[in-house]
């Protein structure tokens, strides 16, 4: 029996973003972390039950049972999915330890877009230049 994957959706023009995957693929140690680039021009975000602005403003993680989870939570997702990092989803979940990161995450989050992003001459939709 397949174990349910849990989803990442990340922006593959983010240089940090990208880089951070990266990291995350090599602790993982079966297929139970599926990671869909939403730049790539194949990636539908309606076909998924997401909003393609939101997508590109924070984390999104589609759970094993289905739910979307979002910034800080879609972190605590995904490293409770990986064997590795699970201390630090169990951490992060802590109240007082939440509402910090979450804090932090927010700001990080408004402050990403000023960050340098690749071009690709492929991506002419809206949302590549979020």
């Amino acid at each position: 029996m397949n174990k349910p994957k849990v989803t990442v959706y990340y922006d593959g023009l983010c240089p940090l973003c990208s880089r951070e995957i990266a990291h995350y693929r090599k602790h993982i140690p079966d297929d139970s972390v599926d990671f869909e680039d939403i730049t790539e021009l194949s990636f539908d975000s309606a076909a998924q039950g997401l909003d393609p602005r939101a997508i590109h403003r924070i984390m999104h993680v589609k759970t094993a049972s289905g739910q979307i989870k979002t910034g800080l939570d879609a972190f605590i997702a995904l490293w409770l999915a990986i064997p590795a990092y699970r201390w630090l989803g169990h951490f992060a979940g802590l109240p007082v330890i939440h509402g910090l990161m979450s804090m932090g995450y927010r700001l990080f989050a408004l402050c990403r877009p000023w960050l340098p992003r690749r071009k690709r001459a492929d991506c002419t939709h809206e949302t590549c230049s979020i």
